[in-house]
């Protein structure tokens, strides 16, 4: 029985804006964010959705509520959909990254992978046969395709703002 994974990364944040990495912190949509959210929500109104997930942090959370209103559907939360943990980058204006050696806090890429994996295999037995819309983030969003296409994450495409990918489980 075929599930299908609408993988969506949430609206544009106040962080994202200015370029802050937010990691798992909750972030805050700003009004482009909102506003891509509710666009998203509009084209995809008369599309068949089962299920509506997000990530437990609070820029998931909001768009998924914006995309499940047409639906009146429930969002339901899981941390494996949550952002790379970015450990003591968290927080720091990005440009400033370029170069800088990577703290041993920071969420490795077995781990992230792992983690894409675990999502894949909870949406598989969780929902089977249903179409699935996934809110997550752009790094995590990216390591669940690696995993599902077996190719590197530098290979995927990074998803922008409230786009969509679509995944057949």
């Amino acid at each position: 029985m075929m599930t299908t994974l609408y993988l969506v990364r949430h609206g544009e944040t106040v962080d994202n804006a200015n370029q802050i990495m937010q990691g798992q912190t909750q972030g805050e949509l700003n009004e482009n964010g909102v506003q891509q959210a509710r666009a998203f929500s509009e084209q995809w109104k008369n599309k068949e959705i089962d299920i509506i997930l997000a990530s437990d942090l609070k820029r998931s959370i909001d768009t998924a509520r914006i995309i499940a209103e047409p639906h009146q559907l429930e969002v339901l939360t899981t941390p494996l959909l949550r952002e790379r943990d970015w450990g003591s980058f968290t927080g720091r204006f990005i440009p400033d990254l370029k170069g800088e050696v990577w703290p041993d806090d920071i969420e490795t890429l077995e781990n992230l992978l792992s983690r894409a994996g675990e999502f894949i295999a909870y949406v598989k037995q969780t929902f089977p046969g249903k179409k699935v819309l996934a809110v997550g983030h752009g790094i995590i969003n990216k390591a669940i395709q690696s995993f599902y296409y077996q190719k590197p994450m530098n290979e995927i495409q990074r998803m922008q703002n409230a786009e969509v990918r679509i995944l057949e489980l």
